[in-house]
């Protein structure tokens, strides 16, 4: 293996070694190579320079080579680049806007920046992209260079072209021969990069045929994989950490991808490591302790760095735990770190975690504050009245004869009323974090222990109470009908269940929902909905348990009627069944899957070549969900849509992104595009939902997620809904639709 690895990685080098030769017969050429820009600490920086080395006429053994030292200095503002030694000039820049700049050649054209030329090297004619160069991604640079002309090209396409005087032969040539060296810039202050496989080739050699040949490798995290992870309203995960008792799994998988984002095949190691997010050191083992990352494996916990996971097809699956909690860390933030450890160590083949805040649901056994993430003032978009979700649920759990559960201030609010607030379509105006997660609270592991165990008429065992005392459900009953509707029904769902659902990850709540659906009539589930609502400060919740039971018929029934009672199904034998399924459910036959959605629902199953149960269910608990919020009558005419078209299709937030602010796409502010989150599955609370990515009147790309209170309203207020085009338009920040523009 390690054999292998070393060939893999042999051609990776820093930009500041790069050295290209070119002799001056070569009137014509394309230099290309693939390049990864880390934060450079000024700009403009010069990534490629130029020198002359010259050969006089009548004694070329005598080369005049012109030193390097000094040839990496930038000055700033209009001054020109260049260094103070004689010969030297930028051939390729990024300017003080982070544009890209192509520049004259040496030797071969008249407008080139000679050495000691007190002409500012911004009014010297360049080929130039028209946005922002990305940094911290591989990207393809072509510079074609003809007698006449330059054209610089990013990602196989000419994003600009200069026309130029050419020299004539007798000024090139009198005074000699010699070559042009392209060098790299290094040094302290110049830009830091990475190189990979630069070729100087002829210009009938395509540069769109060297931009597709041999790409570089990235490792990157596949975050619809994501499982078991919350993430905070400032974007942080929240992870249930600490002593073995109470910490839980977490499921991350890692992809090795070409730079066209596709899979390859290397028989590699992957291993996961614990750094702080604030200076990416180590986090340490305590002595006599645990290590702080374990890796879960046939249920036994190893040290991370003892069990890298192998890649399979491109993909390493992950299940960790930590068990270094923040608060015992002075409150920092953590990090995981993915790297191949066989490899020399390359900033494109690790990949970094969102930051960390490892918890404890035992930190207060007195009294716990559980804070959803989206504010319970979100509002109904019709009807203007708030949801009934509870943003500050707090419990006191007395260890006395009397076991009660306290109502907390949120629970008076629901009980009092709420007020109204006028209508809104897109919620939480403050959610400028990409697929923003509605989470449900989270109740300490203690509560759920302690929660008062009921007989079979739902009245807690040896309950002692005082004479005037009353007990929770008695007295919220009588304020709240709410309440005493659930009582009447005699809900036969217990409230361990209740609370363990509000306290779970999104694996532990699909168990007890797929076990709860195989016995509870559908008043029942409806119940188990409300109350599940009502305790997290959710409503999400609701919709995601009242399709449970159909959800899993209908994914049962697909299953078998595409494996044939076989364990595996070869993918390509099953996308037209599950094109069928979708536009049915979906209530669309004039709207088909393209191939780009069916590869992304292969990416979400996670099969490579064959599909199954396992990567099939994946795959339903994403698509049934976003199936039926197409079904809505007001939305259903928006996805069938298809000029103009308002649903693309199935994107993913690094694609919306990419259309909306990448290279050769810069669009206005209101340019938006919409899209289905591809890490929320059933039973997710946001799973089904729609995210406008836009383009804010800052320039900078925002995330809303659409109401679900609109998406999943009744059918009497769905049936006097306008449609949805004519809301997004409504909205002040939103004016036109974008496209998707895929590379490869």
């Amino acid at each position: 293996m390690a054999e292998s690895v070393s060939d893999d990685t042999h051609e990776y080098s820093l930009l500041k070694d790069l050295r290209l030769q070119i002799g001056v017969e070569d009137s014509s050429f394309s230099l290309c190579f693939w390049i990864y820009l880390m934060n450079p600490t000024l700009f403009p920086a010069t990534i490629i320079g130029q020198y002359l080395i010259w050969f006089p006429p009548r004694k070329a053994e005598e080369m005049l080579i012109t030193s390097l030292k000094g040839f990496e200095r930038l000055f700033q503002g209009n001054r020109m680049v260049h260094s103070d030694i004689p010969g030297s000039t930028p051939f390729l820049v990024l300017n003080e806007k982070k544009k890209m700049m192509l520049l004259p050649l040496l030797y071969l054209h008249r407008e080139a920046p000679y050495p000691g030329n007190s002409a500012s090297w911004t009014e010297i004619p360049s080929a130039s992209t028209e946005v922002d160069f990305p940094l911290k991604r591989w990207v393809h640079v072509g510079c074609e260079v003809a007698t006449d002309l330059i054209r610089l090209h990013i990602d196989g396409k000419i994003v600009g072209e200069k026309p130029l005087s050419s020299l004539s032969n007798n000024e090139s040539d009198s005074n000699g021969s010699g070559r042009v060296t392209l060098v790299g810039i290094g040094g302290d202050d110049a830009v830091k990069g990475y190189i990979h496989n630069a070729k100087i080739l002829s210009l009938t050699f395509s540069i769109k045929s060297h931009h597709v040949q041999d790409p570089p490798l990235q490792l990157s995290i596949d975050s619809s994989t994501a499982s078991d992870i919350e993430e905070d309203i400032d974007g942080v995960w929240s992870i249930v950490g600490g002593k073995a008792s109470c910490r839980r799994n977490f499921s991350l998988d890692v992809i090795l991808s070409d730079a066209f984002g596709q899979p390859v095949n290397k028989e590699m190691e992957v291993d996961a490591s614990l750094l702080y997010a604030d200076n990416r050191e180590p986090v340490e083992k305590p002595n006599d302790s645990e290590a702080p990352l374990l890796m879960s494996y046939d249920g036994i916990e190893f040290a991370s760095s003892e069990r890298p996971s192998k890649l399979s097809n491109g993909r390493a699956s992950f299940k960790l735990k930590i068990s270094q909690l923040s608060s015992k860390c002075d409150n920092r933030l953590f990090q995981i770190k993915f790297s191949i450890p066989k490899i020399r160590t390359y900033p494109f083949l690790e990949a970094i975690s969102r930051s960390i805040r490892c918890i404890s649901r035992n930190r207060n056994t007195r009294s716990s504050s559980l804070m959803c993430k989206r504010s319970s003032s979100i509002v109904h978009p019709l009807s203007g009245s708030q949801s009934s979700g509870l943003d500050d649920l707090s419990s006191n759990l007395q260890h006395s004869s009397l076991c009660e559960l306290k109502s907390s201030p949120s629970l008076k609010r629901v009980k009092s009323g709420q007020e109204k607030s006028p209508a809104t379509f897109m919620v939480d105006p403050t959610m400028d974090q990409p697929d923003e997660e509605c989470n449900s609270h989270a109740w300490t592991s203690n509560q759920v222990n302690n929660v008062c165990q009921k007989n079979l008429e739902g009245r807690p065992e040896n309950v002692e109470e005082t004479e005037n005392s009353s007990s929770h459900s008695e007295s919220t009953e009588e304020r709240n009908p709410f309440f005493s509707s659930v009582s009447r029904n005699k809900i036969q769902i217990s409230d361990l269940t209740i609370f363990k659902y509000c306290l779970g990850g999104i694996t532990e709540r699909r168990l007890l929902l797929k076990e709860i659906a195989s016995f509870a009539s559908e008043q029942e589930l409806e119940d188990f909905a409300q109350m599940v609502a009502l305790y997290s400060g959710c409503s999400h919740h609701r919709h995601q348990i009242t399709i449970a039971r159909k959800l899993i018929e209908e994914g049962t029934k697909a299953w078998n009627l595409i494996s044939q009672n076989n364990h595996q199904v070869h993918w390509e034998n099953v996308v037209f069944e599950i094109e069928e399924l979708f536009m049915k459910i979906a209530d669309c036959s004039t709207r088909s899957l393209t191939h780009q959605d069916l590869q992304l629902l292969r990416r979400i199953s996670g099969c490579q070549e064959h599909l199954d149960r396992e990567n099939f269910d994946r795959m339903w608990y994403w698509l049934y969900p976003v199936a039926l919020t197409l079904s809505r009558d007001w939305i259903n005419a928006t996805w069938c849509s298809t000029s103009p078209k308002w649903i693309e299709g199935f994107v993913t937030k690094e694609e919306a992104e990419s259309s909306l602010q990448g290279l050769r796409s810069l669009q206005q502010p209101g340019t938006f595009i919409l899209r289905f989150p591809t890490s929320r599955s059933w039973p997710h609370p946001d799973a089904g939902s729609l995210i406008v990515t836009y383009i804010g009147s800052d320039y900078n790309l925002h995330h809303r997620m659409l109401s679900l209170d609109n998406i999943y309203s009744s059918d009497e207020m769905e049936s006097n809904m306008k449609p949805l085009e004519d809301m997004l338009l409504a909205e002040p920040e939103l004016s036109r639709i974008g496209r998707i523009i895929r590379n490869h």
